[in-house]
């Protein structure tokens, strides 16, 4: 009889788990691991080993964290997890805790360590292949004093005589700085080897194994019945809209909303997208002008967005029951979602459903398909190029749900949506023109209802000023402003001036966030 060998397990079967102990970087950890295309799950450090070896993990890694050791609440790991043979890294606040579970000291220093510091690597797994004399990046104030018996320490820094330790034997490695992070110019090189060489984890979470997993789980999910989905004109709505498509055809319609509060052109992009290219089952609700008489006269921005988010919804509960019997509906939950409905204790225990599509109620009746749940941001949009979706969709910077509602100041008439969509057009070109606009965060334009004394040619203005926002950032929680190129801003605000009726005044904002927030409303 013929045996075939058993297929590999999917990656999310053999995930490496990041147990967060509530430092600033587990999540930044997890996403580094799965630059490495290795699949992780940032996890609660509330876990027991019992519940750890049932999730059956390739590695583990100990976050950092903000807390001493030592102080009173700090979190705990349960001492029995270092005891499972599961190859192990501490980073930081995780290598002290692993020390001082192993039997090593910590202790405060008199000096804290943070930013960028020297250090020199000794022989290790970790440091395979690279320069013993090293830039680092700490953040702490305790540190290993001694390490555990059985452990012999690999690096140092001036003011970290013990910067790493392992021991070998029982898989269990320790570093004092933050590999993780950008300041660490070798860090990924370090998690590279420490998941290929000390855990033997495989790359083998990439864009196409994705889709491939989530076709198989979508077409299972859904078998012959019917789906929906709300096109956005975001790249989350639109990517798991594509993956619910390949997996089962016909059987989707997407319906897209269009309030006419989309930036010029969005809207047609989004319906030769779906409709033309891919031939998608897709429905064009024109509501632009419904839209705008539940708007007229409201200037508060918390009312606009309430007052978008629920008609949004009300327009897709009518194209809902126009199409019948629809069991499934899709939502582009991603994976940052799922980690931050997870309470303040960890990202395991109270996972709730995000919806995408604007707050839809539960009393649709209707079961999620949530293709995006095991995926970052970064990795939508690499899911979404393998489908071949255009560049220009896929890296669309975030735009907000009540669109340019709330980047009008004051109240939203069709006038003033026409001349904000004529302002940010040439903005966008511009800096596309530049080659920056992957290089931003986020780049739009801001219309606040005042009016300013202007002169154009020989005759006096009484116009609108256009105000223009960009930023830099890694994940919106914190945003730079943008040092644009003058020549750049002279040529955006010289077009704004010049082809924009209604608009006699450029500005620019150079705050960050905090204390402004990205949006103005």
């Amino acid at each position: 009889m013929l045996v075939f060998p058993a297929s590999p397990p999917a990656p999310e079967e053999r995930p490496v788990l990041v147990l967060d102990f509530g430092g600033q970087y587990s999540q930044l950890i997890a996403r580094r691991v799965r630059d490495a295309r290795v699949y992780s799950e940032l996890v609660s450090h509330r876990l027991t080993a019992d519940q750890i070896r049932a999730k059956n993990p390739l590695a583990l890694i100990l976050s950092g964290g903000p807390a001493s050791v030592y102080a009173e609440g700090a979190p705990e790991l349960d001492s029995a997890v270092l005891e499972l043979g599961i190859p192990t890294l501490g980073i930081c606040y995780g290598m002290q805790l692993m020390a001082r579970e192993l039997g090593g000291e910590v202790e405060s220093n008199d000096v804290s360590e943070y930013g960028k510091t020297d250090a020199e690597l000794g022989e290790s797994a970790l440091f395979h292949n690279l320069p013993p004399e090293q830039v680092v990046w700490m953040s702490h104030r305790d540190s290993v004093t001694a390490p555990p018996a059985g452990a012999r320490v690999t690096a140092s820094s001036p003011s970290t005589p013990i910067a790493a330790f392992e021991d070998t034997a029982r898989g269990l490695y320790g570093v004092q700085f933050h590999p993780e992070v950008v300041h660490t110019p070798d860090g990924q090189e370090i998690l590279k080897n420490f998941l290929y060489d000390v855990a033997g984890a495989p790359p083998s979470w990439t864009p196409a194994a994705v889709i491939e997993e989530q076709v198989e789980r979508i077409r299972a999910q859904v078998g012959s019945e019917r789906v929906i989905c709300g096109l956005s004109g975001g790249v989350d709505s639109a990517v798991a809209a594509l993956l619910v498509y390949k997996a089962v055809g016909d059987q989707l319609t997407c319906v897209f909303v269009d309030h006419g509060l989309m930036r010029e052109n969005e809207a047609e992009q989004v319906v030769e997208t779906f409709g033309g290219h891919f031939h998608v089952p897709l429905v064009h609700v024109r509501a632009e002008d419904r839209f705008l008489t539940k708007l007229a006269g409201v200037t508060d921005p918390e009312t606009k967005r309430k007052i978008v988010g629920e008609e949004f919804i009300r327009v897709f509960e009518e194209e809902a029951d126009r199409l019948g019997d629809v069991r499934f509906l899709v939502q582009g939950t991603l994976y940052s979602d799922v980690i931050e409905s997870g309470g303040d204790d960890g990202v395991a225990a109270k996972i709730k459903s995000h919806h995408n599509v604007g707050g839809l109620p539960d009393d649709m009746e209707m079961d999620l398909v949530e293709p995006l749940r095991l995926l970052f941001k970064d990795e939508v949009r690499r899911v979404g190029e393998e489908l071949g979706m255009p560049e220009r969709m896929v890296w669309r910077q975030p735009f907000p749900g009540p669109g340019l509602s709330i980047r009008i100041i004051g109240d939203v008439t069709k006038e003033r949506l026409e001349i904000l969509r004529a302002a940010d057009a040439v903005l966008q070109e511009e800096i596309r023109r530049a080659g920056l606009y992957r290089d931003l965060w986020q780049s739009f334009a801001v219309l606040p209802a005042i009016k300013s004394v202007g002169v154009q040619g020989d005759e006096r203005t009484y116009a609108y000023p256009v105000v223009i926002r960009a930023v830099t950032s890694e994940d919106a929680m914190t945003a730079d402003w943008a040092r644009i190129p003058y020549d750049v801003l002279e040529t955006i605000s010289n077009r704004i001036i010049n082809e924009v009726p209604g608009v006699n005044r450029v500005a620019l904002d150079l705050s960050s966030k905090p204390p402004a927030t990205i949006e103005w409303e």
